[in-house]
């Protein structure tokens, strides 16, 4: 099979990955590429919806790189005590431990206070001159990065120099990651836990330090640290790229805007849902590692191998979705995988999609003239394959 390289192409690749995954998907669903600077050889990519399932859920690709093999000289930090980097037995623990805590009825009390904190960044967009903002600064970071914080019980949060540390962890500047970003993160949240830990409320954080199971089993320390970086970065990221690329999407196309202006209540959920399949706020899965040989849509990823399954390729493919390029909020897009699937289902899906439909809803009813910005120049698209999303997002009304 030939190796693909994604790399060659950097900048159209950020630009339109979906016609890259397109020709890939044409001749095949699953792919050896070349990884930069051969770092991580040999790498897989899936790009099929079918297989894209099975390998999220395929024992034989394990999440916990740790145990891979593949990075003998690498540091972990406390941070990467999480539940996104384990497989089972770990990771069900985790799992068990954290549900535990970060159930639907706690998501559900927050609905009054997102939808506060909503009106608020909205009044204050209403409020300016210029009749024009960023909309990522103005809405789509700050209410996520809000109301995780608030959720976790840390409002003091240096927020901004947190961001900063996210998107080097998610995109980094230098095209691979730098694990001194992870250890200064995971002091930074040690600190925060620790504080929690003397001082304890009834927010989300604190329960997850005090969280037992009938046998006595309970997060250690660097779990808590790991967990808290997770539902940091993820309930963050994830949200901010869900409302970018939904609004991107509702004015690129005026009449998808125009039929969700007409009937909101009828049509909301739906038009989440296929915001969600057309530009997911996660562009490919967090790699896997095989460890043994995988039989994947008539390919064979020997063991060893690194796999990236692509979330935005599947999303995409015609054999799963009619005409699937086309934006249509009518659609019943149920089976994207834009919040993964089996064990790694993001566990902060129902909170994601209630932060979007509040803060859509608001948008439009608030701001009835709203439209890109030409005057603000093309799209700045986040930098890697692990994200998707802008970074600035110029509109006026």
């Amino acid at each position: 099979m030939p190796v693909v390289d994604i790399s060659a192409n950097a900048a159209d690749f950020n630009a339109d990955p979906h016609a890259f995954y397109t020709r890939l998907r044409e001749t095949g669903p699953v792919h050896r590429i070349a990884a930069p600077a051969g770092e991580y050889e040999p790498t897989w990519i899936v790009v099929g919806h079918e297989e894209a399932r099975q390998a999220l859920n395929h024992p034989g690709l394990v999440k916990d790189w740790r145990s891979s093999g593949r990075f003998p000289d690498a540091l972990a930090a406390a941070t990467n005590a999480n539940m996104l980097e384990s497989d089972p037995p770990r990771h069900t623990r985790l799992r068990r431990l954290v549900a535990r805590e970060f159930t639907a009825r706690r998501v559900e009390a927050m609905r009054p206070r997102v939808q506060q904190i909503t009106d608020e960044l909205l009044d204050a967009m209403a409020a300016r001159p210029e009749r024009g903002a960023d909309l990522v600064k103005a809405l789509a970071f700050p209410l996520p990065m809000t109301v995780i914080c608030e959720l976790l019980g840390v409002p003091d949060l240096d927020r901004y120099r947190f961001s900063a540390w996210s998107r080097e962890i998610v995109a980094p500047s230098t095209g691979s990651p730098d694990g001194s970003v992870h250890r200064q993160l995971s002091g930074y949240l040690a600190e925060l836990v620790e504080a929690k830990a003397k001082d304890p409320g009834e927010d989300l954080l604190s329960a997850l330090i005090r969280t037992r199971e009938e046998d006595g089993d309970a997060l250690s320390p660097d779990e808590v640290i790991g967990m808290a970086f997770l539902l940091l970065v993820a309930g963050h990221e994830t949200t901010v790229n869900l409302i970018g690329n939904g609004v991107r999407a509702l004015l690129a196309h005026p009449d998808q805007l125009a039929d969700l202006r007409a009937d909101c209540d009828g049509l909301l959920d739906d038009a989440i849902e296929e915001m969600l399949r057309y530009e997911g706020p996660v562009q490919n899965a967090t790699y896997r590692y095989a460890r043994e040989d995988v039989d994947l849509g008539a390919a064979v990823i020997p063991a060893g191998a690194t796999v990236l399954v692509s979330l935005a390729s599947a999303d995409r493919d015609p054999a799963k979705y009619a005409d699937p390029d086309t934006f249509n909020i009518r659609r019943a897009p149920q089976g994207h995988l834009a919040f993964g699937h089996g064990l790694h289902f993001c566990i902060g899906a129902p909170l994601a999609r209630m932060e979007g439909r509040i803060a859509l809803r608001g948008l439009l009813e608030r701001f009835p003239e709203l439209e890109e910005d030409p005057a603000g120049g093309p799209p700045l698209w986040q930098r890697g394959s692990l994200m998707r999303g802008v970074t600035r997002l110029p509109v006026r009304w």
